[in-house]
Protein backbone atom coordinates (compact mmCIF):
# COMPACT_ATOMS: atom_id res chain seq x y z
CA UNK A 1 0.00 0.00 0.00
CA UNK A 2 3.12 2.44 0.82
CA UNK A 3 4.37 1.30 -2.51
CA UNK A 4 1.21 2.32 -4.19
CA UNK A 5 0.58 5.66 -2.41
CA UNK A 6 4.55 6.70 -3.03
CA UNK A 7 3.66 6.34 -6.82
CA UNK A 8 0.75 7.52 -6.90
CA UNK A 9 1.96 10.93 -5.49
CA UNK A 10 4.80 10.78 -7.89
CA UNK A 11 2.42 10.87 -10.63
CA UNK A 12 0.07 13.36 -9.06
CA UNK A 13 3.20 15.48 -8.81
CA UNK A 14 3.96 15.25 -12.45
CA UNK A 15 0.67 16.26 -13.45
CA UNK A 16 0.07 19.12 -11.49
CA UNK A 17 3.71 20.36 -12.83
CA UNK A 18 2.62 19.53 -16.12
CA UNK A 19 -0.69 22.11 -15.60
CA UNK A 20 1.71 24.76 -15.02
CA UNK A 21 3.50 24.95 -17.77
CA UNK A 22 4.08 28.63 -18.11
CA UNK A 23 5.61 29.01 -13.98
CA UNK A 24 7.63 25.87 -14.92
CA UNK A 25 9.93 26.99 -17.92
CA UNK A 26 10.12 30.39 -16.19
CA UNK A 27 11.95 28.43 -12.95
CA UNK A 28 13.67 26.54 -15.98
CA UNK A 29 14.83 29.51 -18.00
CA UNK A 30 16.45 30.53 -14.51
CA UNK A 31 18.50 27.58 -14.11
CA UNK A 32 19.58 27.63 -17.97
CA UNK A 33 20.99 31.27 -17.74
CA UNK A 34 22.62 31.12 -13.89
CA UNK A 35 24.64 28.22 -15.60
CA UNK A 36 25.60 29.93 -18.50
CA UNK A 37 26.41 33.04 -16.78
CA UNK A 38 28.36 31.15 -14.06
CA UNK A 39 29.99 28.16 -16.63
CA UNK A 40 29.47 29.39 -19.84
CA UNK A 41 26.96 27.77 -22.87
CA UNK A 42 29.30 24.04 -23.42
CA UNK A 43 27.76 21.67 -22.22
CA UNK A 44 30.73 19.05 -22.47
CA UNK A 45 32.26 21.53 -19.47
CA UNK A 46 29.34 23.12 -17.73
CA UNK A 47 27.69 19.86 -16.08
CA UNK A 48 24.97 22.35 -14.26
CA UNK A 49 23.90 23.56 -18.20
CA UNK A 50 23.48 20.30 -19.49
CA UNK A 51 21.32 19.15 -15.97
CA UNK A 52 19.23 22.16 -16.92
CA UNK A 53 18.94 21.78 -20.20
CA UNK A 54 18.13 17.70 -19.36
CA UNK A 55 15.12 19.26 -17.44
CA UNK A 56 14.04 21.71 -19.91
CA UNK A 57 13.82 18.46 -22.28
CA UNK A 58 11.97 16.77 -19.96
CA UNK A 59 9.47 19.25 -19.31
CA UNK A 60 8.91 19.42 -23.46
CA UNK A 61 10.32 23.25 -23.25
CA UNK A 62 10.50 24.80 -26.71
CA UNK A 63 14.32 24.97 -28.05
CA UNK A 64 13.06 28.40 -29.03
CA UNK A 65 12.70 29.37 -25.35
CA UNK A 66 16.20 27.46 -24.41
CA UNK A 67 18.10 29.73 -27.31
CA UNK A 68 16.61 32.74 -26.62
CA UNK A 69 17.80 32.33 -22.66
CA UNK A 70 21.00 31.40 -23.62
CA UNK A 71 21.50 34.22 -25.84
CA UNK A 72 20.25 36.39 -23.19
CA UNK A 73 23.12 34.68 -20.50
CA UNK A 74 25.78 34.76 -23.22
CA UNK A 75 25.34 38.91 -24.25
CA UNK A 76 26.46 40.02 -21.03
CA UNK A 77 22.96 41.88 -20.06
CA UNK A 78 23.28 44.32 -17.28
CA UNK A 79 20.70 44.14 -14.01
CA UNK A 80 20.10 40.62 -13.87
CA UNK A 81 22.09 38.26 -11.01
CA UNK A 82 20.72 35.18 -9.51
CA UNK A 83 21.26 34.41 -6.17
CA UNK A 84 20.63 30.75 -4.73
CA UNK A 85 19.06 30.26 -1.39
CA UNK A 86 18.10 27.79 0.86
CA UNK A 87 15.48 27.94 3.55
CA UNK A 88 14.54 25.22 6.08
CA UNK A 89 11.76 24.53 8.58
CA UNK A 90 8.97 21.93 9.05
CA UNK A 91 5.43 21.06 7.28
CA UNK A 92 3.00 19.82 10.21
CA UNK A 93 3.46 16.32 12.04
CA UNK A 94 7.05 17.68 12.45
CA UNK A 95 7.82 16.84 9.17
CA UNK A 96 11.47 18.48 7.62
CA UNK A 97 11.28 20.64 4.59
CA UNK A 98 14.09 21.99 2.62
CA UNK A 99 13.85 24.84 -0.30
CA UNK A 100 15.96 25.95 -3.17
CA UNK A 101 15.75 29.56 -4.27
CA UNK A 102 16.90 31.05 -7.18
CA UNK A 103 16.38 34.78 -6.81
CA UNK A 104 17.43 38.60 -8.29
CA UNK A 105 15.78 40.03 -4.71
CA UNK A 106 16.48 38.14 -1.30
CA UNK A 107 13.94 39.65 0.88
CA UNK A 108 11.00 39.17 -1.91
CA UNK A 109 11.71 35.37 -1.60
CA UNK A 110 12.56 35.24 1.89
CA UNK A 111 9.37 36.73 2.37
CA UNK A 112 7.57 34.70 -0.07
CA UNK A 113 8.71 31.55 1.81
CA UNK A 114 7.73 32.89 4.94
CA UNK A 115 4.37 33.93 4.29
CA UNK A 116 3.81 30.06 2.64
CA UNK A 117 5.05 28.42 6.16
CA UNK A 118 3.30 30.48 8.02
CA UNK A 119 0.02 30.12 5.79
CA UNK A 120 0.03 26.43 5.72
CA UNK A 121 0.63 25.53 9.31
CA UNK A 122 4.65 24.87 8.65
CA UNK A 123 7.17 26.70 10.73
CA UNK A 124 10.33 28.76 8.81
CA UNK A 125 13.40 27.28 10.67
CA UNK A 126 17.11 28.58 11.56
CA UNK A 127 19.60 27.42 8.34
CA UNK A 128 20.97 23.69 8.93
CA UNK A 129 17.88 22.97 11.41
CA UNK A 130 16.92 19.79 8.85
CA UNK A 131 19.32 20.45 6.17
CA UNK A 132 21.50 17.78 7.65
CA UNK A 133 18.30 14.90 7.42
CA UNK A 134 19.05 15.18 3.37
CA UNK A 135 21.40 14.30 0.99
CA UNK A 136 22.19 15.19 -2.43
CA UNK A 137 21.50 12.54 -4.81
CA UNK A 138 20.40 11.39 -8.19
CA UNK A 139 16.83 11.02 -8.86
CA UNK A 140 15.05 9.01 -11.69
CA UNK A 141 11.29 8.29 -11.81
CA UNK A 142 9.89 6.48 -14.89
CA UNK A 143 6.58 4.98 -16.00
CA UNK A 144 7.51 1.30 -16.86
CA UNK A 145 5.31 -1.36 -18.78
CA UNK A 146 3.63 -3.87 -16.64
CA UNK A 147 5.02 -6.69 -18.52
CA UNK A 148 9.15 -6.20 -17.84
CA UNK A 149 12.12 -8.40 -16.29
CA UNK A 150 12.47 -6.52 -13.19
CA UNK A 151 15.61 -8.93 -12.58
CA UNK A 152 17.38 -7.55 -15.69
CA UNK A 153 15.94 -3.96 -15.28
CA UNK A 154 18.07 -4.08 -11.98
CA UNK A 155 20.78 -5.29 -12.86
CA UNK A 156 21.68 -2.88 -15.86
CA UNK A 157 20.65 -0.07 -13.57
CA UNK A 158 23.53 -1.07 -10.79
CA UNK A 159 25.55 -1.72 -13.62
CA UNK A 160 25.16 1.53 -14.22
CA UNK A 161 25.41 2.97 -10.57
CA UNK A 162 22.21 2.94 -9.12
CA UNK A 163 22.48 2.71 -5.40
CA UNK A 164 18.63 2.30 -4.86
CA UNK A 165 15.85 1.12 -7.61
CA UNK A 166 11.73 0.75 -6.61
CA UNK A 167 9.45 -0.67 -8.79
CA UNK A 168 5.82 0.10 -8.61
CA UNK A 169 2.76 -1.28 -10.67
CA UNK A 170 3.59 0.78 -13.39
CA UNK A 171 6.69 2.86 -12.20
CA UNK A 172 10.08 2.85 -11.28
CA UNK A 173 12.40 5.25 -8.98
CA UNK A 174 16.29 4.91 -9.08
CA UNK A 175 18.48 6.76 -6.68
CA UNK A 176 21.95 7.38 -7.28
CA UNK A 177 25.50 9.08 -6.22
CA UNK A 178 25.56 12.27 -8.01
CA UNK A 179 28.71 11.52 -9.83
CA UNK A 180 26.89 8.44 -11.43
CA UNK A 181 23.70 10.53 -12.42
CA UNK A 182 24.15 10.80 -15.94
CA UNK A 183 25.51 7.45 -16.34
CA UNK A 184 22.17 6.26 -14.26
CA UNK A 185 19.67 8.56 -16.18
CA UNK A 186 21.14 7.31 -19.55
CA UNK A 187 20.59 3.69 -18.47
CA UNK A 188 17.18 4.43 -17.65
CA UNK A 189 16.37 5.81 -21.32
CA UNK A 190 17.73 3.24 -22.40
CA UNK A 191 15.43 0.71 -21.05
CA UNK A 192 12.95 -1.16 -23.09
CA UNK A 193 9.49 0.35 -22.97
CA UNK A 194 10.34 2.84 -20.32
CA UNK A 195 9.40 6.73 -19.79
CA UNK A 196 11.47 8.89 -18.09
CA UNK A 197 8.86 11.27 -15.77
CA UNK A 198 11.93 13.15 -14.08
CA UNK A 199 15.40 12.98 -13.82
CA UNK A 200 17.23 15.78 -11.58
CA UNK A 201 19.88 16.04 -8.48
CA UNK A 202 17.64 16.43 -5.45
CA UNK A 203 17.94 16.29 -1.88
CA UNK A 204 16.86 12.70 -0.54
CA UNK A 205 15.85 12.81 3.09
CA UNK A 206 17.50 9.79 5.27
CA UNK A 207 14.49 8.65 6.74
CA UNK A 208 10.76 9.21 6.79
CA UNK A 209 8.72 10.69 8.94
CA UNK A 210 5.68 8.56 8.80
CA UNK A 211 2.27 10.11 8.27
CA UNK A 212 -1.57 9.29 7.65
CA UNK A 213 -2.81 9.72 4.38
CA UNK A 214 -5.15 12.68 5.40
CA UNK A 215 -1.46 14.43 7.40
CA UNK A 216 0.09 13.80 3.85
CA UNK A 217 -2.63 15.74 1.66
CA UNK A 218 -2.21 18.66 4.69
CA UNK A 219 1.99 18.49 4.43
CA UNK A 220 1.39 18.40 0.95
CA UNK A 221 -0.60 21.72 0.59
CA UNK A 222 2.54 23.71 2.02
CA UNK A 223 4.84 21.77 -0.23
CA UNK A 224 2.58 22.82 -3.13
CA UNK A 225 2.51 26.74 -1.89
CA UNK A 226 6.14 27.09 -1.41
CA UNK A 227 6.62 24.82 -5.29
CA UNK A 228 4.43 28.06 -5.96
CA UNK A 229 6.50 30.94 -5.14
CA UNK A 230 8.14 32.29 -8.40
CA UNK A 231 12.00 32.28 -6.57
CA UNK A 232 11.71 28.99 -5.65
CA UNK A 233 13.10 26.15 -7.50
CA UNK A 234 12.66 22.85 -5.37
CA UNK A 235 11.24 22.02 -2.61
CA UNK A 236 12.27 18.56 -0.36
CA UNK A 237 10.36 16.94 2.34
CA UNK A 238 10.53 13.89 4.70
CA UNK A 239 6.85 12.75 4.89
CA UNK A 240 5.52 9.59 3.77
CA UNK A 241 2.40 7.42 3.89
CA UNK A 242 2.68 4.55 6.52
Amino acid sequence: MAGHSKWSNIKHRKGRQDAKKGKIFTKISKEIFQAVREGGDNTETNNNLRLALDKARQNNMPNENIDRTIKKATGNLEGVTYVEKTYEGYAPYGTAVFVEALTDNKNRAAAEVRLAFNKNGGNLGEDGCVSFMFDRRGHVTAEIPEERDEDEMMLTLIDAGAEDVQFFEDGLEVLCSVPDFQQVHEAVKQLEGVSVYSAELAMIPQTKTPVSEAQYEEVMQLIEALEDCDDVQSVAHNAAVE
